[in-house]
Order: C-alpha cells, then structure tokens, then sequence
C-alpha cells in the first residue's frame, strides 16, 4: 500500500478521536495543553496498537481467504466507513467532559474510537501489507489530530461537531473501493 493511501486511512482513522477531542476540549476553560497532551497521547498509542492486534489475527486468516482479499477488505473498510456515518448522522449533542471525567473515562474513549484501527489490521493483513509504518503512522496523526482537536475544542466549542466522522467514513469507504477496483481492473 502507497504512502498516500496509508496516510489517508491514518486520516480517516483519527476523526473520531478528532471529534471526541473537540467535544471534550470545548469543556475545557483551564489545562488545555495538558489535556490535549493526554488526550493524544491515549488516541494515538490505542490507534498505533490497535492495527497491530487486528494485524495478527488477520495474518492467521490471510492464507484462506486467498483470492477473496479484495473483496473482504472493500467489505470492511465500506463498513467501517459506513458505521462511522450512521454514528455521526445518529449524534445526540453529548458532550464529553475531559475535565470532570477520570483518566479511566479518557481511557474507555481512547479503547472506543480504536476498535475501527482493529478491522483496519486485519485489512492489512489479508492484503499482505507489512503493519509496522501504518501502525507508526495511524499512532502520529492520531496523536496531533486528538491534540489538535482539544485545542481547537476548547477555543471554537461545538463548530466541528461530529461532521468529521462523517468525512472519515467517506475516505475509507473510498480507499475500499479502490482496492477493490485494483483489483478487478488492474
């Protein structure tokens, strides 16, 4: 896989983190930089390892898939893409409060937005794709785009919102269908 496309499913792997970052820092009236640093730090390292796990489950499953590959992973990254949608259209106005809440709650939210990187490692797996530099890379963006969110939460509030998830979910439903279009035509 390019470095572009990794990039991209870094990207759109990281709004979810992104919008949670931006509803939990536009709490925030004080400790924005520590909160943004915590905050990067737990979506990235749960986005970085993520992949890896989901990665060694689907190397096991990646020699009887064979010739269905493709097809499995376009299946997964439509899903995922397509859960991502639903989640951000479904919205009910929830703010998550990074200032009252506990470490444990962050954790919870940090472990909830990386469940799509787990799908995304078996994705690379059956499509033979080393994980060590996606992993590295989906752990960087995460890591800056869950800083960034908090930061931008805390001074523009609610502007965002959730629409990011829906551009997420755009972008792996279309890295999906590419794959899949490699392989059925080139």
């Amino acid at each position: 896989m390019d470095l572009a496309t990794t990039f991209l499913i870094a990207v759109a792997l990281a709004m979810d983190a992104f919008a949670v970052s931006i509803s939990g820092g536009a709490t925030l009236r004080e400790d924005r930089g520590r909160w943004a640093l915590i905050a990067g730090a737990l979506f990235g390292g749960f986005q970085a390892g993520m992949p890896v796990l989901g990665w060694l489950g689907g190397v096991t499953l990646a020699s009887f898939i064979g010739i269905w590959g493709p097809w499995i992973a376009f299946l997964l990254l439509a899903l995922i893409g397509g859960k991502m949608i639903v989640e951000a259209v479904r919205e009910n106005g929830e703010n998550v409060q990074f200032a009252t809440g506990s470490m444990a709650v962050l954790f919870l939210l940090a472990v909830a937005t990386s469940i799509d990187a787990l799908a995304v490692g078996v994705t690379f797996a059956v499509l033979d794709t080393p994980i060590l530099w996606p992993a590295v890379m989906i752990g960087i963006v995460t890591f800056a785009l869950s800083a960034a969110g908090v930061l931008v939460g805390s001074s523009f509030g609610r502007v965002f919102g959730r629409r990011v998830e829906i551009l997420g979910g755009v972008i792996l439903i279309g890295i999906g269908l590419r794959i899949l279009l490699d392989h059925l035509f080139f």
